[in-house]
């Protein structure tokens, strides 16, 4: 390990805004990325230091395949649980391996839970402080770019509860990412069922306050959040935005989950996740569409909220990176 200083919904009730928060957890203990090792030799842990939070954030990086040249950095982020546990990119998907021939860095923050990767007004008596706006956007470019052979090109990318996080930090650190993902999120976090969304996120799985967040339920620290209502400041950044439909898909089979429990699970919880989800998307995408923004839209047709289609959606993102990147 390297250590390094440095919109209303009416018919969304509040069970499926509580079941979003939890599909992406896991009762697995949290576990790291080892340094280097044969099976995954450009797969490595650092710690970065944050001044913000005076604390040492955990990283997995994914180095290029041919790191002579600089190259360009997604940072991409895990769920509601922040990769903590073993609910993230590295143990869910194939994305070592899918990263083997191409030529970017990945930088996956493995800390974070339940805090919407966002700077909280104030600390939190679970959370403590968490300024992670400023870490992503302001703390942590400088050093990836120090360490590594970088081109100056960044894009940044999410999941479910961080994928609102993605457009929020492209809005918050204008001209820093060149594009930005968000896969099977909701981007409304100041209308009735964005702000049970978050809530349910911070408070039930993190049992933490989201007012030390921000502010009063429906101040202008929610609103000011809301990349709904900033949508006019994606402008100039490539974005790709994508949900499934909730219904069952490909991987919502006996075949594919064989605990028939588990499967009932990602059938009921995930279903009514995903078409939350699609609702959301389809709400950005008329409010970017009235203000004349450009965007990808992936509506992938049939599917629930769960890994195997978050990596197909990845997958079929990667020309967006390539091209965003250089990769």
């Amino acid at each position: 390990m390297l250590r390094v200083p440095g919109r209303s919904v009416k018919t969304m009730t509040m069970a499926v805004v509580v079941a979003w928060s939890v599909i992406l957890g896991s009762s697995a203990p949290s576990s790291a990325q080892a340094t280097p090792t044969p099976a995954a030799p450009r797969v490595s842990t650092i710690v970065v230091h944050s001044h913000a939070m005076d604390r040492d954030i955990d990283l997995t990086i994914v180095t290029p395949a041919d790191a002579s040249r600089p190259r360009g950095v997604l940072y991409l982020m895990n769920g509601a649980a922040g990769g903590e546990n073993r609910a993230n990119w590295v143990h869910q998907t194939d994305l070592v391996q899918f990263l083997a021939t191409k030529n970017v860095y990945v930088v996956i923050p493995t800390q974070g839970a339940y805090t919407f990767y966002t700077d909280w007004l104030r600390p939190d008596a679970r959370l403590g402080v968490n300024k992670w706006s400023t870490f992503l956007g302001t703390e942590l470019p400088p050093v990836i770019d120090t360490m590594y052979r970088t081109s100056g090109r960044n894009a940044v990318a999410g999941i479910s509860g961080s994928a609102t996080s993605a457009l929020n930090l492209v809005i918050e650190h204008p001209g820093r990412f060149r594009a930005a993902a968000s896969f099977s999120g909701c981007a409304a976090t100041s209308d009735r069922f964005g702000q049970l969304a978050v809530r349910s996120v911070v408070e039930f799985r993190g049992q933490s306050n989201a007012t030390n967040m921000w502010g009063p339920y429906g101040s202008q620290g929610w609103l000011a959040h809301d990349p709904v209502l900033h949508a006019a400041r994606l402008r100039g950044t490539a974005l790709y935005i994508s949900s499934a439909t909730g219904q069952p898909g490909r991987y919502d089979n006996l075949q594919q989950v064989p605990d028939p429990m588990r499967l009932a699970d990602q059938l009921a919880v995930g279903g009514a996740i995903e078409a939350a989800t699609l609702h959301c998307t389809q709400q950005l995408r008329e409010r970017l569409h009235r203000l004349n923004i450009p965007a990808m839209f992936d509506f992938a047709g049939p599917g629930t909220h769960a890994w195997p289609y978050f990596q197909e959606v990845f997958h079929r993102a990667w020309p967006f990176f390539a091209r965003a990147l250089g990769g």
